[in-house]
């Protein structure tokens, strides 16, 4: 069996079999242990720390990647906001774009049947794993089988596993037992995920928390003592002059086994002068106070807001900004995340089924940008009446309801049918119950109006609506136009926001209807005040 790649050169036989067995996995014989029990967040201190960044900017990121492990491990906040923006972008919708090529569509129908075998779905979450460390690689498990060569499945691999080469600070490299290799074609889904521009060890978010995450863990230290000791009664212990080594032991062990800390021992001829400090029990606020500044600052750090993860009383009206920040976070994410797949599987995944392409499908990762339905609904309302027609069907699949049988084809909006001029109209029974879906019927002064000077009045309504519906036709036409140029119901509002629609004909045609009618309303009072015998 030949497999090309997506550049037509043919894969070697050695190079397919290792597409089905495991490149990176961990070994007690290599320097890939499956267990680490380095623990380095375990007594950091500033010094340290700043040891092993220094140690990470020049290409020994060992040390440097298990502290970012081993803090994820440890702080409840900074772990919660992590997988907090590693799941949002890992339940995004997978959607396929074919393209622009004959025979596009059978590959993208190929790339959605393996989508739908939810390999992809279970990988988002681990190459999310960059956030923090900034770059994250997994291993691909490839199935061979004749028709359906495709990912099995995604073995995520602990960075400590590889090395950034230190010549260019970007090629990473796999550990052997005996130095390091570029990494097999084929096998690895490498994702990097910048926060910042310059090398990928400096890239991930990771290295700004670790010192955030430092301060707080000497916080907490204190604050646990804090706690311990507060309220605890201070235990002295005497001792008199003839008292032994031995003796001062024993005295020692009894007052500090006691409970606590709070204790010492001192000659009998010694004072110790205790000196209170005021409300001890605000020492305890400022632990905590100083605690919560720097879960702040982590969650401005990684979420960009701090609503979702603090609730601060009286700021109810910055709720819909921090939901836009993180909205835009999750499109940042999923856009990085779909230019990887993009780049490195989708090409490699076509070619070896169907050989190589001018263009290939793409995975788009996130939610639809759609208008929203109340919009549409305003726009609906607005231009229906000026001709706009929409199919319904399009309209209930935003609602998410299905069309009845037989309506499937049913339109909104148009203009309503005119009456021809002088068309009878049918008399209405007052006995009969009242439509709903009917407009009103006319005031008293109208039909006594109507009755008197039918001709008249007929003759006007012929008039305006002959001359409105010219008007109307001239502003329809112009929103026709747009929305046949448009391509979806996002780029139709925008155009119709941009269109400045012409009134003054329909102006034009209202008021003189307007003044047709006064004219008509005169004629028709002088008539019944010569009728009810009054001056002519």
């Amino acid at each position: 069996m030949t497999i090309l790649d997506p550049w037509g050169r043919a894969i070697p036989t050695d190079q397919i079999k290792r597409l089905r067995q495991p490149v990176a996995q961990p070994s007690f014989r290599a320097p890939r242990s499956p267990f680490s029990t380095y623990t380095p967040a375990r007594g950091l201190t500033p010094e340290s720390l700043a040891g092993i960044l220094q140690e990470s900017a020049v290409g020994q990121s060992q040390r440097y990647v298990q502290l970012l492990e081993d803090i994820e491990e440890r702080d409840l906040h900074y772990r919660g906001i992590l997988t907090t923006r590693k799941n949002q972008v890992a339940q995004l919708p997978i959607t396929v774009k074919a393209a622009e090529i004959p025979g596009a569509e059978d590959h993208a129908q190929f790339l959605r049947r393996w989508i739908s075998t939810g390999a992809l779905r279970l990988a988002l979450f681990d190459l999310m794993d960059a956030l923090a460390k900034g770059y994250a690689i997994l291993e691909i498990a490839w199935q061979t089988d004749p028709g359906a060569i495709w990912p099995l499945r995604f073995i995520w691999r602990h960075q400590r596993f590889f090395e950034v080469d230190w010549r260019d600070g970007e090629t990473l490299l796999l550990r052997t037992a005996q130095d390091f290799e570029p990494l097999a074609p084929h096998k690895f889904l490498v994702h990097r995920h910048r926060t910042k521009s310059g090398e990928v060890l400096r890239g991930g978010l990771g290295r700004v928390a670790v010192w955030a995450w430092m301060f707080k863990a000497f916080t907490l230290q204190d604050w646990a003592i804090f706690a311990r000791n507060y309220g605890q009664p201070v235990r002295v212990g005497r001792y008199g002059p003839e008292s032994t080594e031995a003796d001062r032991d024993v005295l020692w062990r009894a007052v500090a086994n006691i409970a606590g800390d709070m204790a010492a021992i001192v000659p009998k001829s010694m004072e110790i002068e205790f000196v209170e400090v005021g409300d001890v029990s605000k020492g305890g606020d400022l632990y905590e106070r100083r605690s919560r500044f720097l879960d702040e600052q982590m969650s401005k750090l990684i979420l960009g807001q701090t609503a979702t993860t603090d609730a601060t009383p009286g700021r109810l009206g910055g709720g819909m900004e921090h939901r836009a920040v993180q909205e835009d976070y999750e499109r940042a994410d999923a856009g990085l995340l779909s230019a990887s797949l993009n780049r490195q599987l989708v090409p490699q995944l076509i070619a070896f089924n169907f050989g190589p392409q001018v263009a290939y499908p793409e995975i788009e990762i996130g939610r639809p940008d759609e208008v929203p339905i109340a919009e549409v609904a305003d726009t609906v309302d607005k231009l229906g009446p000026l001709g706009l027609r929409v199919q319904a069907s399009q309209i209930l699949d935003r609602l998410g309801l299905t069309a009845p049988a037989g309506a499937e084809h049913d339109v909104i909006g148009g203009r309503p049918a005119l009456p021809a001029p002088g068309a009878p109209v049918a008399p209405m029974d007052p006995a009969a119950p009242a439509d709903p879906a009917l407009p009103p019927p006319p005031s008293p002064l109208m039909t006594l109006h109507a009755s008197r000077a039918p001709e008249a009045l007929e003759a006007l309504l012929d008039r305006v609506s002959l001359d409105a519906q010219s008007a109307l036709s001239g502003l329809a036409d112009a929103v026709r136009t747009e929305l046949m140029a448009a391509s979806d119901m996002q780029d139709l509002a925008q155009r119709i926001a941009r269109l400045q629609l012409n009134p003054t004909e329909l102006a034009t045609v209202l008021g003189r209807g307007l003044a047709l009618a006064n004219l008509v309303g005169q004629q028709q009072v002088l008539e019944d005040v010569k009728a009810q015998g009054g001056p002519g």
